[in-house]
């Protein structure tokens, strides 16, 4: 049983790390756009974080519960995977690259169930394969959804005083980025009920993922809405001023187009990564300026992160687990 508190512990430690590692992904765009100041940014998206528990069901959760197949999930195997996670999520906060919590979870996950099973089959191809599929498809949405929201947009206004124009966008960006922290809690902080869900089935504490008691949830909406409180400067320089400048008008379009996606994807019950959506968003805002608004160069430095975070949390975990059995032998 102490091993289940460890493993309770250490994934609510993950879910807060998430928080002040992704919550360059709430508020990147209204920082550096001077609606907020970080403080007020961080705190308004900690509050929607959190809200988010009374709008979505936990079709995200029960998805990431069973990346691994039911008879390969210890607590051996989920202990390792958050260990690898936190791990990584760590070096890439350190570093300033926004690499993808949601990734870094699932592979390491992944990584410690194929070790102990063996092979490849102890893993739900069906759960995963879509999620490695919105590695490109998520940001080439929002990137599609923000470069469409900010023409029509640019044409609504065109005949607008441009002073007026950003005045009410300071006013927009303040829901848009609301709507995104919904998305962005609705999705992240399911992830990790997923991983304690699938802990207390391991143990037999519940049948399945659906059946998570009322405390799961409200500790994992609690511990990314926290963690979101202490933010994660670092990465918003790289978000928000690095990929390309952005004013209001343009801060609302990429904010406004990551949480339709996340929206959408949530309620499928996809677990994508509110960090590869808004950065496709941005991306998508830029290249309505011009294709050299964007620095092409801080781009390609994140994809290749983003490529490289799921096979390298996979390989961490499994030599994690390695480390745990052969130590526990």
């Amino acid at each position: 049983m102490e091993l289940l508190y460890i493993v309770i512990i250490l994934a609510l430690v993950f879910d807060f790390i998430n928080g002040f590692h992704d919550a360059a992904n709430s508020i990147a765009t209204v920082v550096s756009t001077k609606v907020l100041t970080p403080l007020q940014a961080v705190a308004w998206a900690a509050l929607f974080n959190v809200v988010a528990y009374g709008i979505f069901e936990l079709h995200v959760a029960d998805t990431v519960a069973k990346i691994v197949k039911s008879e390969f999930v210890t607590l051996t195997v989920v202990l390792s995977g958050l260990i690898g996670a936190i791990t990584w999520n760590l070096l890439t906060w350190w570093l300033g690259i926004p690499s993808s919590s949601s990734h870094t979870l699932m592979g390491g996950f992944a990584g410690a169930g194929i070790t102990a099973a063996g092979g490849f089959h102890g893993v739900s191809l069906g759960k995963i394969l879509p999620a490695m599929g919105f590695i490109i498809l998520a940001p080439l949405i929002g990137m599609i959804l923000a470069i469409t929201i900010n023409i029509i947009t640019t044409n609504i206004c065109k005949r607008t005083n441009p002073s007026k124009v950003d005045g009410i966008f300071r006013k927009m960006q303040l829901l848009s980025s609301a709507a995104y922290s919904l998305g962005h809690g609705g999705n992240d902080a399911q992830k990790v009920m997923g991983i304690i869900a699938a802990a207390l089935v391991a143990q037999g504490i519940i049948p399945d993922a659906k059946h998570m008691p009322e405390w799961v949830p409200l500790a994992c909406y609690s511990a990314i809405g926290f963690g979101t409180m202490f933010g994660g400067w670092r990465i918003i320089k790289t978000m928000g001023q690095k990929i390309t400048k952005l004013k209001p008008f343009e801060g609302f379009c990429a904010e406004t187009a990551g949480a339709a996606t996340l929206f959408a994807t949530g309620l499928l019950g996809i677990p994508v990564s509110t960090t590869h959506t808004i950065t496709g968003s941005i991306m998508g805002v830029g290249m309505t300026k011009r294709l050299s608004a964007v620095r092409w160069g801080i781009a390609g430095n994140i994809i290749i992160a983003w490529i490289l975070t799921i096979p390298t949390t996979a390989g961490m975990s499994a030599l994690i687990y390695w480390l745990i059995s052969f130590f526990a032998e």
